[in-house]
């Protein structure tokens, strides 16, 4: 673990691309990247495509079946836009199957199973395959999130954890997509600054954190695949 800190440390004043070079090097292709389709996400699908063996990452989403439709639009932007495709990752059970067995509308009864289902296993499956996993948090986005590092371990899947963006502001995020006219979710442009789940992801208003959209009355801001 201490030798991720120093790495940490010495990545601290690299950029965007001096990081994505350095996690290709070292991991080559037992790195992979999750991808939600956020504005964080879109940034560094886009940067991938600009370096010397970023095109061989794999990308992967996690197809919980209740995304909004402007999220799989995003997808197929994406796609479209960079000749690339998505790996889709899905859950063991579907909504239907789901239902039967814990009742209706779960992620208003336990969001926590919901979460847990259709997310945290998938995604133990799917690291099960790499070495690194590349994710878009950044430090600004919540109280919990305030100790990413660059590189760390993740100690709930064991396997070593990049953070490209976590020194990132929103200003740096949006300036990137614009100069670059990344394509991005247009629920952005609706107060939608954290995209979740449709039942569970809400407009954030003035002053609020910016995930506060999600889980709204729940006392639960993470589904569970981020532990800092």
């Amino acid at each position: 673990m201490n030798s991720w800190k120093v790495v940490a440390q010495h990545l601290s004043n690299a950029n965007l691309t001096q990081i994505l070079e350095w996690a290709i090097r070292k991991f080559g292709e037992k790195l992979t990247l999750a991808c939600s389709f956020g504005a964080e996400d879109v940034v560094l699908v886009d940067a991938l495509q600009r370096i010397p063996g970023g095109k061989k990452v794999d990308i992967f989403y996690l197809d919980t079946d209740l995304h909004f439709p402007e999220t799989y639009e995003t997808r197929d932007r994406l796609e479209e836009r960079y000749g690339i495709r998505f790996k889709r990752v899905t859950p063991d059970l579907t909504l239907d199957e789901q239902q039967a067995s814990y009742g209706p509308a779960l992620w208003r009864q336990d969001p926590n199973r919901c979460c847990y289902l259709r997310k945290v296993q998938p995604l133990e499956k799917t690291l099960s395959e790499y070495d690194a996993w590349m994710t878009g948090i950044r430090r600004e986005q919540s109280p919990t999130r305030r100790k990413a590092q660059i590189v760390e371990v993740d100690q709930r899947f064991l396997l070593t954890k990049v953070n490209p963006l976590v020194h990132w502001t929103s200003e740096d995020v949006w300036a990137y997509i614009r100069e670059r006219d990344v394509p991005y979710n247009p629920l952005h442009d609706e107060r939608y600054p954290s995209i979740g789940c449709a039942p569970c992801t809400r407009p954030v208003h003035e002053g609020e954190d910016l995930r506060s959209g999600r889980w709204s009355g729940f006392q639960k801001t993470e589904c569970g695949l981020h532990q800092t």
